[in-house]
């Protein structure tokens, strides 16, 4: 099973919550827009399946973040990253911090660049951004441009919302 991790950023803009996505790069998905997009992530590649330390997930989510995003989380962002939960698909489990951030929406994406085999079986490889763009959704577009097995990481970002303004009253 592939196991990575990730950083969901939100912000609160105008009383409504939007969250960070981005959308992979490449010929396959640049017409493609719903069930798509995605928490920043990656795979996590130091680790022993019976021994996941948190300390290597928040470390892999941070750097996965900064490499598909080229936004830099500082100091006191990594230390406000709080654990969000895991969600999971038949062969994948992506855990996932949450922080609140807002990076306005003049940013530009330059992700790192990834090797693919394209046209598939053609043995001709191209080199491609993993992420060609990145954007702030409110949660209802969230949920229908998110690859379906991310969805329910809305629903745990409500929840943890809905806690945490509890604590705070």
């Amino acid at each position: 099973m592939k196991k990575s991790a990730g950083v969901l950023v939100y912000r609160k803009i105008n009383n409504k919550i939007e969250i960070l996505l981005v959308h992979p790069g490449g010929p396959y998905w640049q017409n493609k827009d719903e069930n798509c997009w995605s928490v920043p992530k990656g795979e996590i590649s130091n680790f022993k399946t019976q021994n996941l330390k948190p300390e290597i997930l928040k470390e892999t989510a941070i750097r996965e973040f900064e490499e598909e995003t080229s936004l830099k989380l500082n100091k006191e962002d990594t230390n406000n990253l709080k654990y969000l939960g895991e969600v999971r698909s038949s062969n994948k489990i992506l855990y996932v911090f949450v922080l609140k951030k807002d990076f306005g929406d003049d940013f530009k994406v330059k992700s790192n660049l990834i090797e693919l085999e394209f046209p598939p079986k053609s043995k001709k490889f191209i080199k491609i951004p993993e992420v060609d763009k990145a954007g702030y959704f409110d949660l209802e577009t969230a949920r229908k441009k998110l690859v379906s097995y991310q969805e329910k990481i809305i629903d745990k970002l409500i929840n943890f919302l809905n806690t945490k303004d509890k604590i705070s009253q």
